[in-house]
C-alpha cells in the first residue's frame, strides 16, 4: 500500500534514478517538498523492523543535499523530517520486537566533510535502527580531536585542517537528534600495532611461551576485517601490564567525558591462533609470558618452594622428580610448595615422588589457566568500573565459544565471559556459519543458559538484509528465528554498517 501523497510529487520522486545530474534533481524538486507532503509520508503505516518508507528516504536525501547547498527552505524541511522520522522510529520500536535494534559503525576522516555524518546517520535511521555503536578506539587509533587528545594513541582525524574536528561529539549530538542512542565501541586488549611498536611500550606486549607476540604468531583476525583475513594492525597487550592499564584508564576517562549512552568493550580476550594453535593445551600456549603477567604469577606463590616450581614450570612446561628434591633441599623449613588456591597435603612425605610430580604438574596447569583467565577479568573489571562509576552503561562484547574447553585444552582466546559481571550488558557475537540459523541459535542459547536472569543479553548478528553472505542467512531470517527468545532478549544488534551500506563505506574511506 503506497503512502497517500501528491501524485505529481510521487511521480517526480520516482525519476530520481533517471536523473543524470544530482543538482538537476535538487533544483527540480526541492520547491515541491511541502510540509504537508512531509507529514503525509512520515505518518504512514509501520514497516517491517521499523524501516522508513522508500518515498521519505528519497525525500530526506534530496533535502539534505539541498540544505548543503545553502537552501534555507530545504534546511527547515530537512530538520522537520528528521524530527518526524525520530518520532516515528521511537513509536514503532516501542511496540515492535526487538525494542532496541543496534548497528555497529566505523567513522572515517571523510565523515568530517559537511553533511557526510548526517547522511550516514540518516541511512541508519532509514533501516529502523534506534541504537548505533560507534567505533571509538580501534587499530591503535582514537576518535578524539587531535588538539584535545590526552592519550598515547593517534587520532583518527589528523592533519589537513581537521585537528579540531570532533567527530565523537558530532555523532553523539546528531545521533540523539534522530532518536538514536549512541554507544562508544572500544577495542580492549588489542591496543594496535602502532602502540606496541613504540620504544617505551614494548614491555606491555602479551607473549606466549614460544617467545611470540601477536605480531609474530599465526593468528586469526576478528570479523572487523574482511571475513577473518589477517589484520596487520592487531596487537595484543599483557593485561597484567600496569603501564598498559594506566594508558587504557586514561583513554576510557577521555571517552567517558563525552557522556555517550553507553560504552562497549570488545577484544577482551587473547589472540586466536590458527589450526592447532587455536587450542591452548600446554602452558607455552598461554599468553602469560609478558613482563607483568610473569611477575604477577610468581607473586601468587605462598612460599619459596612454590615460587621456584612455578618458575620452572613456566620455563620448561613440565616438572621432574629432581625439581621437587632440589627445592626441598634449598628451602628445608618448608614442608611443601604452596600457591594461591592450593591446599596443603597431609603427610606429603608418604606420597611417592612420581605421584607428587603428576599432582603438582596438574595443579600448576590449573593455576596458569586461572591466571590467564583472571588477567582478562581484571582488565574488563577495571575498564567497566570506571564507566559505571560515572553512572553510565557498560557492556562486554565476546564470542560464545571463547571460554570453551577443547579436548585437553581451551580455546586460545581464553575469554571467561561466564564470569563477567551481571551488571554489564552482555553482547555475544553470534557469528556462526553453517548456511542456516541452527548454529547461530546454538550460540545464543549457550549464553542464555549461563547468564544470570537479570543480565541483559544482547546478541550481535552478522549479515545483510534480504541476502545471504559468508554462508550466513539474511538478517530477517536470523531475526525471525531469534524471536523465540523474545521473553529474554529485547535488544539485538547487527554487524555492520559497512556490510549494509558497502557503497557508502567505500566512498567514505577514499574521499577526496
Amino acid at each position: 500500500m503506497k503512502p497517500i501523497v501528491n501524485q505529481t510529487l510521487w511521480q517526480r520522486l520516482m525519476t530520481f534514478s533517471q536523473c543524470t545530474r544530482r543538482s538537476q534533481l535538487i533544483s527540480l524538486l526541492v520547491g515541491l517538498l511541502s510540509p504537508i507532503a512531509v507529514g503525509a509520508w512520515a505518518n504512514a503505516q509501520d514497516t517491517p523492523y521499523c524501516q522508513q518508507l522508500p518515498g521519505t528516504i528519497a525525500q530526506k536525501e534530496i533535502l539534505r543535499l539541498a540544505a548543503l547547498k545553502g537552501d534555507p527552505t530545504a534546511k527547515t524541511q530537512y530538520a522537520a523530517l528528521i524530527k518526524q522520522h525520530r518520532d516515528r522510529l521511537t513509536k514503532c520500536r516501542s511496540k515492535t520486537w526487538p525494542r532496541n535494534q543496534g548497528l555497529w559503525v566505523r567513522l572515517y576522516t571523510c565523515d568530517a566533510r559537511p553533511g557526510e555524518l548526517d547522511g550516514v546517520l540518516d541511512r541508519i535511521v532509514n533501516r529502523g535502527y534506534n541504537q548505533v555503536y560507534v567505533e571509538t578506539f580501534y587499530n591503535g587509533q582514537v576518535l578524539l580531536p587531535a588538539n584535545r587528545n590526552p592519550t598515547v594513541w593517534t587520532p583518527v582525524l589528523l592533519g589537513s585542517g581537521s585537528d579540531n574536528v570532533d567527530l565523537l561529539e558530532q555523532v553523539i549530538r546528531k545521533g540523539r537528534e534522530r532518536g538514536l542512542k549512541v554507544y562508544a565501541w572500544m577495542f580492549g586488549l588489542n591496543f594496535g600495532a602502532s602502540y606496541v611498536r613504540r620504544s617505551d611500550r614494548q614491555s606491555t606486549m602479551a607473549r606466549n611461551g614460544l617467545g611470540q607476540t601477536s605480531l609474530t604468531a599465526n593468528t586469526i583476525a576478528g570479523l572487523s576485517t574482511e571475513y577473518g583475513l589477517f589484520n596487520p594492525n592487531e596487537a595484543f597487550i599483557d593485561p597484567y601490564s600496569s603501564l598498559a592499564r594506566q594508558d587504557y584508564t586514561q583513554l576510557v576517562e577521555a571517552i567517558a567525558r563525552y557522556k555517550p549512552d553507553g560504552m562497549l568493550f570488545d577484544y577482551i580476550r587473547y589472540p586466536r591462533g590458527q589450526g592447532a594453535a587455536s587450542v591452548a593445551s600446554k602452558v607455552q600456549d598461554l599468553w602469560i609470558y609478558g613482563e607483568g603477567s610473569q611477575l604477577t604469577l610468581l607473586q601468587r606463590a605462598q612460599n619459596y618452594q612454590g615460587r621456584e616450581l612455578i618458575s620452572r614450570f613456566l620455563t620448561r612446561g613440565y616438572l621432574r622428580a629432581d625439581d621437587l628434591q632440589e627445592v626441598a633441599t634449598r628451602f628445608p623449613k618448608e614442608q611443601q610448595p604452596l600457591w594461591q588456591g592450593r591446599r596443603a597435603i597431609q603427610s606429603p612425605e608418604r606420597i611417592p615422588i612420581d605421584q607428587k610430580v603428576t599432582l603438582l604438574q596438574t595443579e600448576l596447569w590449573q593455576l596458569t589457566l586461572a591466571h590467564a583467565f583472571q588477567g582478562v577479568l581484571d582488565f574488563v573489571t577495571q575498564a567497566t568500573q570506571a564507566v559505571q562509576a560515572r553512572g553510565m552503561v557498560a557492556g562486554a562484547v565476546f564470542f560464545p565459544e571463547g571460554n570453551q574447553a577443547v579436548g585437553q585444552g581451551f580455546d586460545s582466546r581464553m575469554q571467561p565471559w561466564h564470569y563477567f559481571s551481571p551488571s554489564l550488558e552482555w553482547h555475544p557475537m553470534s557469528y556462526a556459519t553453517c548456511g542456516k540459523v541452527d548454529c547461530i541459535l546454538s550460540q545464543v542459547e549457550r549464553v542464555l543458559r549461563v547468564a544470570p536472569e537479570k543480565v541483559q543479553v544482547k546478541p550481535v548478528l552478522a549479515g545483510i538484509w534480504q541476502q545471504s553472505v559468508g554462508n550466513r542467512p539474511p538478517l530477517e531470517v536470523q531475526m525471525q528465528a531469534l524471536y523465540r527468545y523474545a521473553s529474554r532478549i529485547s535488544s539485538v544488534s547487527h554487524f555492520a554498517y559497512s556490510w549494509q551500506e558497502p557503497g557508502s563505506d567505500r566512498e567514505r574511506k577514499a574521499c577526496r
